[in-house]
Formats: C-alpha cells, structure tokens, sequence
C-alpha cells in the first residue's frame, strides 16, 4: 500500500507541475544517453506518461536503442519489445538491470535497422505495484512507449512498428495488438510475434510442469492482484503461508544464471506445498480475473507469428498449440514456428526467423500462413 500511495501522490504533484499537454500518455518526460551500449547501437534511459485499464496516469520507463548511424532521410521502422517476467517490485525493472542487454533478445533488431522500444510496464521501475499480466495495463504502457520514442530525435522513430514479445512478453504482446487499433490510432501495427506466450492464464498457472517456476509466477501473481485490486488470500492459503506468498514477491526479482538463495528456494517450495491440488481459476476473485486477462482468440490481429518450444516445462505447449488453432479457425495467418530449447531461450531460439519475419511484414509481403500443420 506504501507504494500505491506514492505512485497516486507522484501522480498529484506532477499534474500540478506540468501542464496539460505534457501530461498526455505517450508524452516523453525524459531520455537519458545509456553510456555503454553494445557496438553499433545508442540508446537511451526513457522516462514517458501511461495509463492504467481505469484510466489513471502512470509516469513509466523503458529503453529505446537504435542504431547508431546518421538519421535517415525517412523514419525508421519500430519494433516494440515485450519483456518476460523480471519480477513485480519497482525494483525488478529490467532497464535497471545491467543484463538488460544480454538478456533482451529483441535488442538482436537493432542490428537490423530497427529502433527497438523496450517499456518496463507499469510498477517496474516506477513506484506502484507491478500489474503482473493485467492485459489493458501492459498494452497501455507499450503502445505509449512506441508513441514516446518518437518524440527523441536521434532514434527517428516511425509511426509503424511490429510488437514481439517472450514469455510474460508474449502475453504483452498479443493484448498489444488487441488494443492497438482503439487505443494509438495514430500508430499502424504491421504484426505480431509472440514466444512461448501465456494465453488462457487459468491453464497456463495449472498446467506447467516445472511446479516451482510455477510456484514463483503464481506468488508474483498473487501478489499483485491481492495489493492492487483488493484479493483475499484467505481461500488459497492460510495467513503464515499468505505472509511466505507476499514476501517471495517482495524480495526477488529473476536473476538469470544465479542460483536462487536458500530463503527463495524454502518459499518456493512452501508455496508449492501450500497451493497442491488448488485450481485458482475456480477460486473467485481470482477465477473471473484470469479469465478477463486471458487472451481471446476472436480478439488477435493478424498476421501473428508464434513460437514454441514442444519441452517448455513453464508454457505448457498444449495450451498455446490449442490458442494456435483457435486463431486459425477465425482465419488469421499465423506462422508457427517449433523449437525443442527451454523457456527462457524461446525468443533468442527464434530471433532469426521472428526478425525475418517482422521484416517481411514491413516490406508488404504475404504472411506465410502455417495453420494447416498447427
């Protein structure tokens, strides 16, 4: 609550400071130089208004890189990419991290020509909860940072841009393209690319087989929902073991190729032990919730690729092969695109063929469409 309470007071007093038209969403409040960046690419630290699915402004941050060469005569073409699970803490942003990019696959675009937008979403990096896998809020904060990297001029961002996005990032970037057209008309979406992306979010908390990787999303996602909306925890765990959920949450962030400390690894499994044999989908608030955030089929924009790993043990791939063929049964080409690695490399696994793809897309190309063998 402590937080919530400063992202509301930061939200007062710079509505008092600024005037209207600096406070729109999409308006670029900041762009820090990043000093070091990998060879060939500047980017830049950005600071940018958003706003939640109810409407309330958020001052958000992110990373922009594009390549470092003299500014074209015409703007370059966008991609924004959607970030996997970091964590729900402001802490856990990953434009913080100095693994950023290393671990941000779709930095790989800038090699390419591309201005890549990488927004941290809502409470990573800003002081509010993080709204883990709230569909219209992350949807929100990536289309206002596409808008935003175009206000800086050594980027000479577009106006149309491709969302990718892995994991969390997945999910991020399928309600991307749901709320596209109706929230940033004055931006075109020429496709959409999601690795390993949670889809029916009830089946993707139930169904994985790595049970503490799931145990760790379902605390980041319990926390979350209960600070921001209200949940009670007491149908899903008593209070010992709700105080274990809510600081699992608290204290880590994704630490990639670190092993995790002996109190995370005790709460994992305490939270493992604790939600045995529980279907939080049919548990209410929490049920309808996950439904409402899940990812509807009928809703997606074409053209899509997907990319899925067949051994995900945290993605179950059943689950994303069966929205596959819901897509398809409404007519909407969808390249697919199968691998064999673990979850965490599925967009580095699939970055050649996703760029290539992305590029097809920009150039006005046909989509190949992949559904007969889905």
């Amino acid at each position: 609550m402590r937080h919530l309470f400063a992202a509301v007071l930061l939200g007062i007093v710079s509505t008092l400071a600024l005037p209207a038209t600096a406070q729109q969403t999409g308006y670029l409040i900041s762009a820090q130089p990043m000093p070091d960046t990998p060879p060939g690419t500047q980017a830049w630290r950005v600071q940018y208004w958003t706003t939640n699915g109810n409407g309330q402004r958020f001052a958000v941050t992110g990373i922009v890189a594009a390549p470092m060469e003299a500014i074209p005569a015409r703007p370059r073409r966008v991609i924004a990419w959607t970030h996997g699970a970091w964590g729900v803490m402001e802490k856990c942003a990953p434009s913080l991290s100095p693994s950023f990019f290393e671990y941000s696959a779709g930095m790989d675009a800038v090699r390419s020509g591309y201005v890549v937008v990488a927004p941290d979403y809502i409470g990573l990096g800003s002081p509010t909860m993080h709204p883990f896998l709230v569909g219209p809020d992350t949807a929100n904060a990536v289309l206002d940072a596409v808008r935003a990297a175009r206000e800086i001029p050594g980027a000479a961002a577009g106006g149309d841009f491709a969302v990718w996005g892995e994991s969390q990032g997945g999910h991020a970037a399928l309600w991307t393209a749901i709320s596209a057209r109706s929230y940033a008309p004055d931006l075109t979406l020429v496709g959409t690319a999601a690795a390993a992306p949670p889809t029916d979010l009830g089946a993707n908390l139930r169904e994985g087989s790595d049970k503490n990787a799931r145990a760790l999303l379902l605390s980041f996602a319990l926390h979350s929902w209960s600070t921001l909306y209200g949940f009670s925890l007491d149908p899903i765990a008593n209070r010992t073991n709700q105080g274990v959920i809510n600081r699992l949450a608290q204290n880590n962030c994704v630490e990639f190729h670190k092993k995790p400390k002996l109190r995370t690894i005790l709460g994992i499994l305490t939270v493992a032990r604790a939600t045995k044999g529980k279907d939080i989908e049919k548990i209410e608030p929490f049920g309808s919730f996950e439904r409402a955030n899940s990812v509807d089929p009928a809703r997606v924009p074409g053209p899509l690729l997907i990319a899925q790993s067949s051994k995900d043990t945290i993605v179950a791939p059943a689950v994303t092969r069966k929205f596959a063929k819901a897509v398809c049964r409404r007519g909407t080409p969808t390249r697919w695109i199968d691998m064999t690695g673990d979850h965490g490399a599925s967009a580095k696994d699939s970055a050649q063929e996703t760029i290539g793809w992305i590029t097809a897309r920009f150039d006005g190309n046909p989509p190949p469409n992949d559904c007969r063998r889905i």
